[in-house]
């Protein structure tokens, strides 16, 4: 058993004691020295990465995918007989959306087309009606010439009989006869002339309705075949159709229902065309010019996914310049805020068919700005 009052004993667990303090004290000083280091690489690789490729890059989290989204609006009113989608369905351009009652539309169109068959049988009576009234002229002609030869031998008759009233050879009954007839052709001549002249202008009325056109070209039957137009047009417009490929949404309209012109029944979002709306600081836009390349993230899919653009432009003016309510900078107090100013950026479709985007989701867009310094 060992003596706990030994003097060797106590010494020697006191220089025990004192390594253990020094090789505590050794791993302590090595421990921070090569934390000192570290530090020091770190700032050093901090310097380097920021003159080399500091300044170089702009981004925002402060951007949104967007679209041209397509309101579907009916171009003319009517009862809705069926409706051919389903919200978020995928439709492509022409494609049949709603259909409408057409029976007032089929009733027009057959109205237009007998419309154009009387104006077109009208037409061909105002031609056929141009050889009959050259007939009345030609008629007239010969009406005003035998009148003018009745009025000659009048006159012969009467010049022969005033000579021969002097001489008391013709009573002056017959000669009293004479100038009756005389006045009587002068009277039909007349008559006959003014025939002529109301037949040449009944002619020339009807030449000016077909004058220079054939019966196809005629105003009247231009003008009903427009109004036939019209009706099919109308009547075509009871489909409706897709404006645009895309995605269904905002869906209000159901069978039955009584649509009016020009109110919005449903949206088509043309996902495959989407885009980025990036709200970048004013005082991030120095060096940014349409065409530089962008890296966007999106929250959907996380870092992992990354999708690539090209900067479209900067709209023509900041974001609170366009707001319902703009800043009255001009009056009360002011205090400075920083604008940001909406930058369009286009992306691959390649990328946005394999992870497709909805409009409205947040982005993260960083724009490299290396190749405008």
């Amino acid at each position: 058993m060992l003596d706990k009052t030994d003097p060797m004993t106590a010494d020697a667990a006191t220089a025990a004691a004192d390594r253990t303090a020094a090789a505590r004290r050794t791993r302590r000083t090595r421990l921070l020295t090569w934390l000192a280091i570290a530090v020091v690489a770190a700032g050093v690789l901090y310097g380097v990465w920021t003159f080399v490729f500091g300044g170089k890059t702009v981004s925002t989290d402060n951007a949104y995918v967007g679209a041209d989204v397509a309101p579907v609006t009916p171009l003319v009113s009517g009862p809705v007989a069926r409706v051919l989608v389903k919200e978020t369905e995928v439709v492509q351009p022409g494609q049949p959306l709603v259909l409408l009652d057409d029976a007032d539309a089929r009733i027009a169109v057959a109205q237009a087309e007998a419309a154009l068959g009387q104006a077109e049988r009208k037409v061909r009576g105002y031609v056929a009606n141009d050889a009959a009234l050259a007939g009345q002229v030609g008629a007239r002609d010969a009406d005003v010439a035998k009148a003018r030869a009745d009025l000659e031998r009048a006159k012969t008759d009467l010049d022969r009989r005033e000579a021969l009233s002097s001489s008391g050879a013709v009573s002056g009954d017959e000669l009293t006869n004479a100038k009756n007839r005389y006045a009587e052709a002068q009277a039909a001549l007349a008559q006959a002339a003014a025939a002529k002249r109301a037949a040449q202008g009944n002619r020339q009325a009807n030449a000016v309705l077909i004058e220079g056109v054939d019966v196809a070209q005629n105003p009247e039957v231009a003008a009903a075949r427009a109004r036939l137009a019209a009706a099919q047009l109308a009547l075509d417009r009871t489909v409706i159709r897709a404006p645009v490929a895309g995605e269904i949404s905002k869906k209000t309209v159901e069978p039955g229902q009584q649509v009016q012109t020009g109110t919005p029944i449903m949206q088509v979002v043309p996902t495959a065309d989407a885009f980025v709306d990036a709200n970048f600081k004013e005082v991030q836009l120095d060096h940014v010019r349409p065409g530089q390349p962008v890296t966007l993230t999106s929250d959907l899919y996380g870092r992992g996914v990354k999708f690539h653009g090209k900067v479209r432009g900067l709209t023509g003016g900041t974001g609170s310049a366009f707001s319902l309510i703009p800043a009255q900078n001009a009056s009360g107090n002011w205090i400075k805020v920083v604008q940001r100013v909406p930058v369009r950026i286009d992306l691959d479709p390649k990328e946005l068919r394999e992870h497709p985007l909805r409009v409205g989701l947040s982005m993260k867009a960083t724009v490299d700005v290396s190749n405008a310094r």
